[in-house]
């Protein structure tokens, strides 16, 4: 098994601004004890009363990574928001240059979750992935259902254990 945390985050909001809210699965090797190396499933969310999608899959990429604190390991973060990706990968190295305007020469929008983003990326390997949205890709799906279950103030149980009890649970019908 190769040394890799693989995260699949998401945001929604209902009305855009509206209500909002954001999911997270990360799937890391971890160690209990003396027992072996195995892949562990941790889901995150949260959401926010007045927000806008692109503020929600901001937030779910900035917890993902931030719940890591350091780490060495090569991250895979797939996400459907080709606004993050695009962001966190091109467009902030020439805000910043720009003392953050776009060049519509108008301020960056959402530019405190930018850099948050950049403070939480730092010093991290992290391979930004496009996944399309609503095609059936598990993680995304699941990290959807958090997300849409957030924004909609619906009581919603995270998985937190062995990623072998995960797929069981989420992933059953799914066939990799």
């Amino acid at each position: 098994m190769q040394s890799k945390t693989i995260i699949f985050s998401d945001g929604a909001s209902k009305g855009n601004p509206g209500p909002g809210g954001w999911g997270a699965i990360i799937m890391q090797k971890s160690k209990i004890k003396n027992q072996k190396e195995e892949m562990r499933v941790t889901e995150i969310g949260g959401k926010d009363k007045h927000t806008t999608n692109n503020r929600m899959e901001l937030t779910a990429a900035i917890n993902a990574l931030d719940s890591l604190g350091k780490t060495k390991e090569e991250i895979v973060l797939h996400t459907d928001s080709s606004y993050v990706i695009n962001g966190i990968t091109g467009w902030v190295y020439g805000w910043q240059k720009k003392n953050w305007i776009t060049s519509q020469k108008e301020q960056v929008m959402n530019r405190d979750l930018w850099e948050k983003l950049i403070a939480v990326s730092a010093g991290k390997k992290i391979k930004w992935n496009y996944v399309g949205g609503h095609i059936g890709v598990p993680g995304n799906e699941r990290a959807d259902v958090i997300a849409t279950s957030f924004a909609d103030s619906e009581e919603i149980k995270l998985f937190k254990g062995k990623f072998s009890d995960y797929f069981t649970e989420h992933w059953a019908d799914v066939v990799a």
